[in-house]
């Protein structure tokens, strides 16, 4: 096999941020990892959010997570809840729901199957 000379690039993240009846919904898509995440940590800043900070984050493009990504939900957790708002899981796939139980975040943020359950919970 040869070698390119291309050093590995970190899978691209994505976040779409829309609004709805005061709810930011941020759309994720692709791996939330410590080389990945800035623009999910940048769309959860709190001056961006209104207050009180509601948000859901839309996880069904999601497709790896890691402890980075966990630390950062539970610092936003936190920060949305301290200012008076929360903060939602929606439509998370298999592999990163299981990331989510086995460090029992599930049991902290609300976690739901899908958009339209976290939106009108």
């Amino acid at each position: 096999m040869a070698d390119t000379g291309k050093a590995h690039q970190p899978d691209h993240l994505s976040v779409v941020t829309t609004a709805t009846d005061g709810i930011h919904v941020l759309t994720v898509a692709g791996e939330i990892d410590h080389d990945t995440a800035p623009p999910l940590q940048q769309a959860l800043d709190l001056s961006r959010l209104g207050s009180p900070p509601r948000v859901v984050l839309d996880m069904r493009q999601v497709t790896f997570m890691d402890s980075a990504g966990i630390n950062l939900l539970v610092a936003a957790h936190h920060a949305t809840t301290q200012a008076g708002g929360w903060l939602r899981l929606a439509s998370a796939q298999d592999a990163v729901m299981r990331t989510l139980r086995i460090v029992e975040l599930d049991t902290v943020i609300n976690c739901y199957p899908t958009l339209r359950d976290a939106l009108h919970r």
